[in-house]
């Protein structure tokens, strides 16, 4: 890796930023669960792929309810993954290989295990302790109904009543109490919760559900209501950022916030100079295999970001979201999670070439890249048998949504080693599927036609090429089913998403490719290329 590139300031517009579900990459002390130990054994991997940053997952003390997300404190790290001084030793051991890292902070809920959550419900009604969080009495004659008609994001109702009668409101799982942001001590714990970790090393911060922290302090019901929304996108949100922004300041931090908003205008104003650094971009992940619906989330996702001069991201999968080779392989190559369902089918093969080709793509588009571990071993979903199936998400629907625990599955490292070299000497967390082994990463680095060595190769090329670091994006063709376009004058990215093979345009040197071209030199059905002009 340059040093010079990553010393820059402005290292996070172009970095390519690899996603830990520290879970599931590596178990280092055989306990069947992913730990730092197993993080800081494959840093020379991590180093040798060529990625600028890692993001972490949650590694902090949790019961686990929502593999995470539900944190009980976020100064010490889960006895399942380590401890802090090893998250210590790994952010200076990845610093040392040229890799920054970025965590995770889930501000709108904590898990029920918190010692604030629990002085709550010890305190009872009307204490100091539950005005933390969002405790109300109920509705009807006893009190017997939720509070207001508000849905979870995992489906159901989210107040759960104690034992004293209140309600408490949790827009996610019942085990992940949601705060209350207009409570001060609220906003100052967090706060020094960044500096805590800034203070260890870490390069950025990634912010869970980033548009849903502040609340309506009435919680009105939704049927019927006018004016804001009551927990999405809200004006008072901006002011929290702006204080967090300062703190990042201080430390040269970055932040990326997850920011789901159809709106163009209200999703770039988290991305104002004084805000968040970054935003993930759903727009483009969510995206179907189709040229003009890929172009149009490419010039939406630019335009949205140029009026606050932010970088755009790119990825095309994470801890959520179906693996981009079986999504790519089906009849519906997009994504929601109303429409996930248990047995769709998948053609893998056509999924891995249309993920090697938008592997290509992304990684040619201005900004910067996430990188979720295992795409780069071309990894699909998992097909996870129902007893072993952990996600809340699969619960909480009555078992109709599969969840996500099909692109959480353990990686595969070796093939000749019990669990495809996962690391673990018993059965890992969740199963690893009977074909892992051949798509294990040692495998893989002898295989040159591999995805994982595409993957290494483009992040090498990408590193070597200023354009994709500096150029605009600038299209060379409206033809249907095409993809192509320039990034300064001496590079192009051509992707072929027609029935029929592509005419490349004139250039000096085939730079890299997703797949073999055609004998006359065209460019086959869901394939990307690289061209030096």
């Amino acid at each position: 890796m340059e040093g010079s590139q990553l010393a820059a300031d402005d290292w996070w517009r172009s970095a390519v930023i690899y996603q830990v579900y520290v879970r599931s990459f590596a178990d280092g002390d055989g306990d069947g669960t992913g730990d730092l130990t197993g993080v800081r054994s494959r840093l020379p991997y991590l180093a040798e792929l060529g990625v600028d940053a890692l993001w972490f997952t949650p590694w902090y003390l949790s019961p686990m309810a929502d593999g995470g997300y539900d944190v009980a404190d976020y100064r010490a790290i889960d006895p399942a993954f380590g401890n802090l001084a090893e998250a210590e030793k790994l952010i200076a051991e990845a610093r040392e290989a040229g890799i920054r890292t970025i965590i995770d902070i889930v501000p709108n809920h904590v898990s029920d295990q918190h010692v604030w959550f629990k002085a709550a419900l010890a305190a009872g009604p009307g204490s100091p302790e539950r005005e933390l969080f969002h405790f109300r009495p109920g509705r009807g004659a006893h009190g017997e109904l939720p509070p207001n008609d508000w849905e979870s994001e995992f489906g159901g109702v989210p107040w759960t009543r104690v034992e004293d009668g209140e309600w408490y409101l949790h827009l996610f799982a019942t085990e992940q109490p949601d705060l209350n942001w207009a409570h001060p001590a609220v906003r100052q714990e967090h706060e020094d919760v960044l500096r805590f970790w800034f203070e260890r090393g870490v390069a950025g911060v990634r912010i869970d559900s980033a548009a849903l922290v502040a609340k309506d302090p009435a919680l009105p019901d939704l049927e019927g209501h006018q004016g804001p929304h009551p927990y999405v996108d809200r004006d008072e949100l901006h002011d929290i950022y702006r204080r967090w922004r300062a703190i990042a300041d201080e430390f040269g931090g970055i932040f990326v916030g997850e920011v789901w908003l159809p709106d163009a205008e209200r999703f770039a104003r988290y991305l104002r100079p004084d805000e968040l650094h970054t935003a993930f971009n759903f727009t483009f992940l969510s995206c179907p295999w189709d040229s003009g619906l890929l172009r149009r989330a490419i010039d939406d996702t630019l335009a949205e970001h140029a009026p606050v001069g932010a970088p755009a991201t790119w990825v095309l999968c994470n801890h959520d979201i179906t693996r981009t080779v079986t999504r790519y392989g089906r009849e519906d190559t997009g994504f929601a999670f109303t429409a996930k369902a248990f047995g769709v089918p998948s053609d893998l093969e056509l999924g891995t070439r249309r993920a090697r080709a938008a592997a290509l793509l992304s990684l040619a588009l201005p900004g910067s890249v996430y990188l979720y571990q295992g795409e780069e071993l071309g990894l699909p979903e998992a097909d996870v048998p129902l007893d072993r199936i952990q996600d809340p998400m699969y619960f909480r629907s009555q078992g109709r949504a599969p969840g996500r625990d099909g692109c959480r599955t353990p990686l595969p490292w070796a093939t000749g080693e019990p669990f495809a070299g996962f690391g673990s000497t018993v059965e890992p967390w969740l199963p690893l599927p009977a074909d892992w082994p051949s798509r294990a990463a040692d495998l893989q680095e002898r295989d040159p036609g591999s995805m994982l060595a595409l993957y290494r190769e483009a992040l090498r090329q990408r590193r070597s090429l200023p354009a994709l670091h500096t150029e605009p994006l600038r299209w060379l063709s409206e033809e249907p089913g095409l993809l192509l376009f320039a990034r300064g004058e001496h590079l192009i990215c051509a992707v072929n998403l027609a029935e029929h093979p592509a005419q490349l345009p004139a250039h000096a040197e085939v730079l890299l490719s997703s797949g073999p071209l055609d004998t006359d030199g065209l460019l086959p059905r869901d394939t990307a290329v690289w061209l030096a002009v």
